[in-house]
């Protein structure tokens, strides 16, 4: 069977762009050319290109491996998504992406593109731990491999936030406005983190730039939600069955898609709402609702799966004892939210516990799991601040961290930027104090955790009764 390219021809009930291809122009530079972002903003943009044609086509950056773009190129920026449902399987062909550039082996043409005024939009979805966030300081992370090559060479950037610096500079020396940041990683407040540790860069390089970007350019914030599992040959299977052709960046994904945005571009922004994305004056409200409700929740399923041998999300949601504990812990979450304004939080719950238990979504626990020092803080860490404040024990917070050491100990295993810290803390465990040697991991959990004695027995004895109970299933 042929390759999905610009001359397939699709089956009448495969979704497909109904712009102009050939006119639509380069206007938005996304760096990270990972399943999110092709299955979340390539798929508003182009819904929004449909409603309101413009310069928006989107040079996809992949900063690492040339895989994906090597296969965008390979299909004329072309690629499929299944979206599995209740009311079956529905595929999508996207196409808003105009050129595709491994940053890699083509800085040069990824700083050009940064440089150019028709790119007025930078998107990123690279993952939380790209970004060099010092747990601690909040600041640059000057031990991060990408911080510390990108000053020590600043004109040939590595990381994100190197490339960010030096085409804002580029375009500084050139007479040509900032272009607009942003985020769409799960950080909190994660535009204010983005600008401050862009500014943080630039003042290290230039106090004049950092002034200059301080003054002209625009970091809005913004919440994405969309859960998109790895993809699998099985997937990619599936999608030739659907649009009758090869497609090795195939995905499938849930019909729920969220977008949340921050009203504030300096120079212009695709017709987003059209797909669906709602501006607001103020993200934050939305932001902390899906980091601890769903992205909380996530990681105590996951955790939950893997110390129960349960591979995949929906079989952790097909154990009603398990289902009770995800419930417990969104409603021990409910009271450390704010007002979200056009959200009923026990619908949201319902939606959630009804996404998560989708039968047609293959989404690993193993993937869930992975990079949890970057994770659990805004995740649960920060929840559990704020309820123990109010007065509260914040016990489901504290089973989470339970569940997490517990499946450290099991597997003696973990896929985390602070892999060698995390297994120290593992082995050298104190059978008085079992939760002692994570909590002391420098700047992992917040200081009002680290002192809050009653809440770390409660985490010990969590770990006291899975260890029983681990002993009597498995004698």
């Amino acid at each position: 069977m042929e390759r999905l390219s610009r001359s397939t021809t699709l089956p009448a009930s495969v979704a497909r762009p109904t712009y102009d291809r050939a006119a639509l122009r380069p206007g938005i530079v996304h760096i990270g050319l990972g399943a999110f972002h092709r299955a979340h903003q390539a798929v508003y943009t182009q819904r929004a290109l449909s409603a309101s044609f413009g310069p928006w086509g989107i040079v996809a950056v992949n900063l690492r491996s040339p895989e994906p773009v090597e296969a965008l190129q390979a299909q004329d920026g072309l690629y499929s998504i299944v979206v599995r449902g209740a009311a079956g399987d529905a595929a999508e062909v996207i196409g808003a992406t105009v050129d595709w550039v491994c940053a890699a082996r083509d800085s040069e043409k990824v700083l050009a593109y940064l440089t150019n005024p028709e790119i007025r939009v930078v998107t990123l979805t690279v993952s939380e731990k790209a970004y060099g966030l010092h747990p601690a300081t909040g600041g640059l992370d000057l031990a991060h491999p990408a911080i510390a090559a990108d000053l020590a060479h600043p004109h040939a950037p590595t990381g994100v936030l190197g490339f960010l610096v030096e085409g804002l500079a580029r375009r500084r020396a050139a007479g040509v406005s900032p272009f607009t940041v942003l985020c769409c990683d799960n950080l909190p407040s994660n535009g204010k983190i983005v600008r401050r540790l862009v500014l943080d860069m630039a003042e290290r390089r230039d106090p004049d730039l950092a002034r200059w970007i301080s003054d002209n350019g625009s970091f809005p914030c913004s919440m994405v939600d969309r859960i998109v599992p790895a993809a699998t040959e099985a997937t990619r299977s599936l999608a030739e069955t659907l649009i009758g052709a090869k497609d090795s960046l195939a995905l499938e994904t849930e019909p729920f898609l969220q977008w949340v945005i921050e009203e504030d571009f300096v120079c212009g922004r695709p017709a987003w709402e059209a797909g669906g994305a709602i501006f607001a004056s103020e993200v934050e409200p939305y932001e902390k609702m899906k980091l601890r409700l769903l992205n909380g929740s996530h990681t105590l399923i996951a955790h939950l799966g893997l110390l129960n041998g349960l591979e995949y999300v929906r079989d952790v949601m097909a154990v009603p004892e398990l289902v009770d504990q995800v419930r417990r812990h969104m409603k021990a979450v409910v009271p450390t939210l704010d007002p979200v304004a056009g959200i009923d939080l026990d619908e949201y719950q319902r939606q959630l516990i009804e996404r998560f238990a989708n039968p047609a979504m293959a989404h690993r626990n193993i993937q869930i799991a992975m990079d949890c020092s970057q994770k659990l803080p805004q995740r649960i860490f920060a929840a559990a601040v704020e309820a123990l404040a109010s007065g509260s024990e914040a016990a489901e917070f504290a089973h989470v961290v339970a569940l997490w050491i517990a499946v450290v100990r099991k597997r003696m295993d973990c896929d985390d930027p602070r892999r060698e810290e995390i297994l120290a803390a593992a082995s050298s465990l104190d059978p008085a104090d079992a939760s002692a040697a994570f909590l002391a991991i420098p700047g992992l959990f917040p200081p009002e955790l680290v002192a809050a004695r009653g809440w770390r027995d409660r985490i010990n004895a969590e770990l006291e009764a899975l260890a029983s109970k681990s002993t009597r299933n498995n004698p």
